[in-house]
């Protein structure tokens, strides 16, 4: 498997419009778009940081993944997004090495990527995502 970087920071907050304020008003950084995935319940909001991102999300319904994080953590960082050159190799390469997956097979976010998540149990508690753009 091969990381090429850090793709971005997921970031849960309540609203992207309150959240936004911060990186925008106190840090500079300008808002390249926001999109929502139905299927995974949630708005998406990124802000260019370099070759990376800062991605603030917003669920859009009360059962979605964002609102339980939200429920049990509050606001703050979700995940970390790392890009790979290859998806499906590195996740057929982690299921080999016994890493526990809650993806097994990518599935389209936002802008189109094909993602997938590993179980936090399995990375001492940080949620992270693999991502191929």
């Amino acid at each position: 498997m091969k990381v090429l970087k850090i793709d971005h920071l997921g970031i849960a907050v309540k609203s992207i419009d309150e959240g936004k304020k911060f990186w925008t008003d106190v840090l500079g950084l300008e808002l390249e778009g926001s999109e929502t995935v139905e299927a995974q319940k949630v708005t998406t909001a990124f802000f260019p940081v370099g070759e990376s991102e800062v991605e603030l999300l917003e669920s859009t319904s009360p059962d979605g993944p964002i609102a339980k994080y939200l429920e049990k953590k509050g606001e703050g960082i979700q995940h970390v997004a790392f890009r790979v050159e290859n998806i499906e190799d590195a996740l057929k390469e982690l299921k080999e090495k016994g890493v526990k997956l809650i993806d097994e097979k990518p599935r389209i976010g936002a802008g189109g990527a094909k993602i997938a998540f590993l179980h936090p149990k399995a990375t001492r508690g940080v949620l992270v995502e693999l991502c191929e753009r």
